[in-house]
Parts: C-alpha cells; sequence; structure tokens
C-alpha cells in the first residue's frame, strides 16, 4: 500500500499554549486535523466560559487563512469548580472538563486533590452531558512513577465509575497494559485516548544512548509489554479506542534543561507516526477508523467529510521550529519518515 486515503480525522488531546507560542503551533494542528480538543492547563487555567470563549477566539485568530479547524474548549476542573458554571460552560459550546490531579504534570498545581470534593459539579456534567478527561494518575509519592496509573484504575477510576455511571469519561493517553484492559472491559460510558508515542516506543526510548530529554512525557513510556498492550487495543478494531496525540510543545532550551518539562511535541507529523504505528502492527486497514470515526462518535459528534492523503514518501522532519521568541524540536526531528500527509 502507497497511498491511505482517510476521513479527515480529529485530534481529541492537544495543548496549544497561549500568545506567540500559540500563534506557532496552531497551523500544524489545523494542517492536519479538522477539530481539536484543547487542553486548558494555562497560566492561570481556563476555568470558566467566558475564558473558554476569549481562548477560542484566541486560537481562532491564529488558524491560517482558507483552513477550516475548529477548537473544542474544555474547563479546567478545581476542587472548587461551581455547579452552576457547568451549564454555562455548556451553552459556551464547552464540551468536556478536564480533571488533572494536583501536581501530576504539567501546570496541574491547580488540580483536584480530592475527587470527591468535586461530586456536586460532576453530577451536574451528567445532567448537561459535559465529558470527563482523566489524566490517570495518583500522586502519591509512596507510589513508583511507573505505577500511578494502575493505581488510579483501583483508587479513582472504579469508585468514579461507580458513583456517576453515565457521565462519559476519556481515559486520556493511557500508558499501560492494565489501563487498556479495563477499557476494553468498560461499558459504553467509558473511552480512552493513546498517543504516537506511548504506541511507537517504550522507556528504554529515554535512555538510548543517553538521556533524550524529547521523549520524557507524563504519564511516562512504559515496559514494552505495555507499548504492545496499547498498540494491541488501538489496531483491535473496538470503538472505545481513539486518536488523542498530546501534543505538548515546549520551548527546546526547557526541555533540554537540568529540570524538563514533560511533554512531547508531536503536531508536526501526528499522522505520519499514527500511520508508522498501524503499519508495524500489519494494521493499517484499522486506522481510519481510530483516527476518524471512533472519537466523534463518543463525543456524540458528527464525522467529517473532508478526506485527507497518506502518502508512503520518505522525508524528513525539521530539526526545529520556530516557537514564539524561541524554538521548539519535535519529537523524532531530524528523522526519516516513511508516510507524508500530501
Amino acid at each position: 500500500m502507497n497511498e491511505i486515503r482517510l476521513t479527515q480525522p480529529d485530534d481529541w488531546h492537544v495543548h496549544l499554549r497561549d500568545g506567540a507560542a500559540m500563534q506557532a503551533v496552531v497551523p500544524y494542528t489545523a494542517r492536519q486535523f479538522a477539530r481539536a480538543i484543547v487542553m486548558p492547563n494555562l497560566r492561570p487555567p481556563i476555568t470558566t466560559a467566558a475564558q473558554a470563549q476569549a481562548y477560542r477566539e484566541r486560537i481562532v485568530a491564529a488558524v491560517p487563512e482558507g483552513v477550516a479547524f475548529t477548537p473544542l474548549m474544555t474547563l479546567y476542573l478545581t476542587d472548587n469548580t461551581p455547579p452552576d458554571e457547568i451549564k454555562r460552560a455548556r451553552d459556551a459550546g464547552v464540551v468536556a472538563l478536564k480533571l488533572y490531579p494536583a501536581g501530576a504534570t504539567t501546570n496541574s498545581d491547580a488540580g483536584v486533590t480530592d475527587v470527591r470534593k468535586t461530586y456536586k459539579t460532576l453530577e451536574a456534567m451528567q445532567r448537561e452531558g459535559l465529558l470527563l478527561l482523566v489524566h490517570g494518575e495518583v500522586t502519591d509519592g509512596e507510589i513508583d512513577i511507573f505505577d500511578r496509573e494502575a493505581v488510579f484504575i483501583d483508587r479513582v477510576m472504579q469508585p468514579l465509575r461507580r458513583d456517576f455511571p453515565e457521565l462519559k469519561v476519556v481515559f486520556e493517553h493511557i500508558t499501560t497494559q492494565e489501563a487498556a484492559q479495563y477499557v476494553a472491559a468498560a461499558d459504553r460510558f467509558t473511552a480512552a485516548t493513546l498517543t504516537p508515542q506511548h504506541l511507537l516506543y517504550n522507556r528504554n526510548a529515554i535512555f538510548t544512548g543517553g538521556l533524550r530529554p524529547h521523549y520524557y512525557c507524563l504519564p511516562v513510556l512504559k515496559r514494552e509489554v505495555h507499548r504492545q498492550a496499547l498498540l494491541q487495543a488501538a489496531t483491535s478494531g473496538s470503538h472505545k479506542f481513539f486518536l488523542g496525540t498530546d501534543s505538548a510543545p515546549h520551548a527546546s532550551v526547557m526541555k533540554e534543561n537540568s529540570v524538563c518539562g514533560a511533554g512531547c511535541f508531536t503536531a508536526l507529523s501526528a499522522l505520519e507516526l499514527y500511520a508508522e504505528a498501524f503499519e508495524a502492527a500489519g494494521a493499517l486497514d484499522k486506522l481510519e477508523a481510530f483516527a476518524s470515526f471512533n472519537g466523534p462518535d463518543f463525543y456524540g459528534l458528527p464525522r467529517n467529510t473532508a478526506q485527507v492523503v497518506l502518502r508512503r514518501t520518505e522525508w524528513t522532519l525539521p530539526e526545529a521550529v520556530p516557537f514564539g521568541d524561541a524554538s521548539l524540536k519535535p519529537l523524532r526531528g531530524g528523522d526519516s519518515l516513511a508516510w507524508k500527509l500530501v
């Protein structure tokens, strides 16, 4: 197969930042995807419907002329998010709230300290039809970082699903065999996104030939057995798994630092990386459903009608691209890729 024609995909998890940084990266996402779920973890975070509307306007202004792209907005869930904000959010077109356990990842210090503190707000979300997007890791310092997702299932996901059975929950950027099995066995109100880096790499990638910070993200890459489980889930044909890049731009000086930022920037070549993963699994015929159908179906949105084409063409990913006043290095920057969006 030398060409793949797909219904235009959506990205169900992306970080676009703000200001000059946002203006630099929005065109990459808009070039590949018709819609994208935009993460709200700015400084300060997007916690109200009015802030989400203003942020959406800034994103739309950064979309290149002639490109059709729709940002789908989210709010940052806190211990104190008022339940009456949920209806305002729905009326403003917000589609979901994001649960960051406090301290779990970039700009999560204002996140949830105990999910039970948010129960009245979750009740309002279930009633109004807004989704809950979950960064699924506990932050207990006594739990090994490689085990925090599996522990989150026991401590948070299972009680949450019991107490809010009709709240749609997306277990985002899952990284473990346990999470893949949990979602596969769950009911129709639970789904998961998968990133290209977690489908392509295990934790050896962070340390091969030295410390490689551009492969460092949270949740961190896991053992090969987990990567294989994720790839099997993505290519299984199950409607519960769909594309979410978690593309997270950090200036190169912040990645190549003694304490580096967590995140892989993949928006420049996301579809090409997913195609590489699916081809390695012998499952290119499953890529369209994963990339283009399962996400909108779960969110209750129409599927896109436009198409995109990936062609088997060897090309070299730029080593770096402008990022406001800094530079930004994409995952695999400087390497050759086998597929190219044309």
